[in-house]
């Protein structure tokens, strides 16, 4: 029997393009649907019986009301309403301006509208601002006036303590004139009452020092004793005897006086009678000196 042989088959044609397998896309198979067992169902209508029948609260439906008012605010008229009907009826489209379009301040938007939530007048609020800008004005001007009177009072009382202190300068050179060191010491009653107050503070300080150290010496000392050696101000001193302070009417008016008033008084003695100048800080030879080398009589002429 004789063998058939088939003819080859033709083999594919050589392909000009290549797979580019780096773009490919490797897609996930898809997972079938997991059916709802009958426990995931039952969970998810409890939740939604129970989201349908929990009420709002009044924050809630009130945050619900303004939205629905804000968001019928910002829509606009629609073509199908009854108003829109009648503007067109009136001659409005859509984008144009209400009344005379030769008028430049027509408006083609609608007024906004502010909701008034609570339960004042309309005019309220104007008027607590108006109170308010009132109140805040006078409390400034309050302040500026309180801090205007405050550098006033300090200036003064920083003028008042300079003074003072010039004043006592003042006697100490009136004192050094009128009573040298190592000359006889006058008694207070005969010193010049322009710097008499000086003497008086000096015996006031020295005769409190006196009180306290003798007070101190008769802590240890027996009240029975009598000392036959003890004089009057030994007797004064621990208290035995009252101290007479003599007063003096004329230091007394004179101290009165306010503090310019006093230096001016004593610088202008110490002018007349020593040709000393307070403000130059200078004694002079005689007059005709003075006058070529002192500008003036008042402090400010020494500027």
């Amino acid at each position: 029997m004789a063998e058939t042989i088939s003819p080859p088959r033709p083999s594919a044609p050589p392909s000009d393009e290549v797979d580019d397998y780096m773009s490919m896309i490797i897609t996930e198979p898809t997972k079938p649907l997991e059916k709802e067992t009958f426990t995931q169902r039952r969970i998810r209508k409890q939740r939604e019986a129970e989201a349908k029948s929990h009420p709002k609260s009044k924050a809630e439906l009130a945050a619900a009301a303004d939205a629905a008012r804000d968001d019928a605010l910002s829509t606009a008229l629609p073509n199908d309403s009854k108003g829109f009907r009648m503007m067109a009826k009136l001659g409005f489209r859509p984008g144009s301006t209400l009344g005379a379009s030769s008028n430049p301040n027509a408006r083609t938007e609608p007024l906004a509208i502010t909701v008034k939530e609570d339960r004042g007048g309309v005019g309220l609020e104007n008027e607590k601002k108006r109170k308010f800008r009132a109140e805040a004005g006078g409390v400034g001007k309050k302040q500026k006036a309180e801090e205007v009177d405050y550098r006033e009072r300090v200036r003064r009382e920083r003028e008042e303590k300079r003074i003072e202190a010039l004043f006592w300068g003042a006697m100490r050179v009136l004192e050094g004139f009128e009573q040298p060191g190592g000359g006889e010491k006058l008694p207070t009653k005969k010193v010049n009452v322009l710097w008499r107050g000086l003497v008086r503070e000096r015996e006031e300080r020295e005769r409190e020092r006196r009180m306290r150290y003798d007070l101190h010496q008769s802590l240890s000392r027996n009240a029975a004793y009598e000392d036959p050696e003890e004089d009057e101000h030994d007797r004064q001193a621990l208290g035995n005897e009252e101290q007479d302070v003599e007063e003096d009417e004329e230091l007394k008016q004179f101290l009165a006086l306010e503090g310019k008033e006093r230096l001016n008084d004593l610088a202008l003695y110490l002018r007349e009678k020593h040709l000393y100048c307070l403000w130059c800080k200078t004694r002079y030879e005689d007059e005709e000196d003075m006058k070529e080398g002192c500008p003036g009589l008042e402090e400010d002429d020494h500027d």
